[in-house]
């Protein structure tokens, strides 16, 4: 039977302060990482800013304004002067990357700097591993990522997180760092909403997609296992990616497994709202904090998003 009008649950919804009070869920900026994209040379995005390409002098200015603002943590991709077909520029001591992380770790001492690692920024092919006969080897991919997250970690990089979606990666780089934190894409699905990511950190594939190593978006028992399994090869932390088309994946993952959680908010997520609030369809304020509220409800501990400067500002 209906306890109204005893229960009337409108009370608690009448004013700000109320609603406040009894929130569930709350944003804070000790909850999200912001991507930044490192070039040898500067390439702003009017239509969207967060995925412009910063020189070394921009990212030390960058640095700067983050730390006012009280942003806590950046994530570093880095786009090479020269691609090849071994991606040598991920694990290069004088990588772009690597100077990044030793102009921020000597100018932003107390920001937390997470590193990509991955091959598909570098190569001339475009792919997340080594090409041979057409397909990307797996097994020889390992090694090649392991010595990049050893690059990276050598320049000042807190914590590496392997995106490539090779089977074993996660040991590989466990074995090469024991103390290291790993942050794993251990649910990464072949998505459509990495389009403008890939334009930012020039890294489409030259030829065929990613179907083949990355995840399958109707699956979710496999999502589970690539997790199951990362955390066995000794990952710190799970990342399910992309985050708003898999809500019902992160919150899969965080009933099954009592690791930390992320969640990468992507690069067609944000371009999205940015292009419909141009046209006037919707709020891009109160878009982007649905969605971010949406994301952490599902059970993301933190979230990786392009909002996060802009969270700085607004909360």
């Amino acid at each position: 039977m209906s306890t109204f009008p005893v229960t009337r649950l409108r009370r608690l919804r009448r004013t700000e302060s109320l609603r406040s009070l009894v929130r569930e869920t709350r944003l804070s900026l000790d909850e999200f990482v912001l991507p930044l994209f490192v070039a040898p040379e500067p390439e702003p995005n009017a239509e969207l800013p967060a995925m412009s390409r910063l020189s070394l002098d921009d990212l030390v200015t960058e640095a700067d304004e983050l730390a006012a603002l009280g942003v806590r943590a950046v994530i570093l991709f880095g786009i090479p002067e020269e691609k090849d077909e071994e991606g040598s520029g991920a694990y290069d001591d004088d990588g772009i990357v690597q100077r990044a992380l030793r102009a921020l770790r000597e100018r932003a001492p107390r920001l937390l700097l997470l590193t990509d690692v991955c091959l598909c920024e570098y190569t001339s092919h475009g792919h997340c591993g080594l090409v041979r006969d057409g397909e990307v080897d797996n097994d020889e991919t390992l090694e090649l990522l392991a010595r990049t997250a050893v690059s990276h970690v050598e320049a000042g990089a807190d914590a590496v997180c392997p995106s490539d979606m090779m089977d074993g990666r996660v040991g590989a780089i466990r074995e090469a760092l024991p103390q290291t934190p790993i942050v794993a894409y251990s649910a990464k699905y072949a998505s459509a909403f990495y389009g403008p990511f890939r334009e930012a950190a020039g890294s489409a594939p030259a030829f065929g997609d990613r179907r083949g190593y990355q995840l399958d978006a109707a699956n979710v028992r496999e999502a589970l296992r690539e997790c199951e399994l990362d955390l066995a090869e000794g990952a710190d932390v799970l990342m399910v990616k992309p985050a708003l088309p898999n809500l019902d994946v992160i919150r899969a993952v965080r009933e099954r497994f009592d690791a930390p959680l992320a969640a990468y908010n992507v690069s067609g997520e944000y371009a999205m709202v940015k292009a419909a609030a141009a046209k006037g369809f919707l709020d891009e304020r109160q878009a982007a904090l649905e969605s971010l509220t949406a994301i952490r409800r599902a059970g993301a501990d933190f979230v990786l998003s392009y909002w996060t400067k802009d969270l700085a500002r607004w909360l």
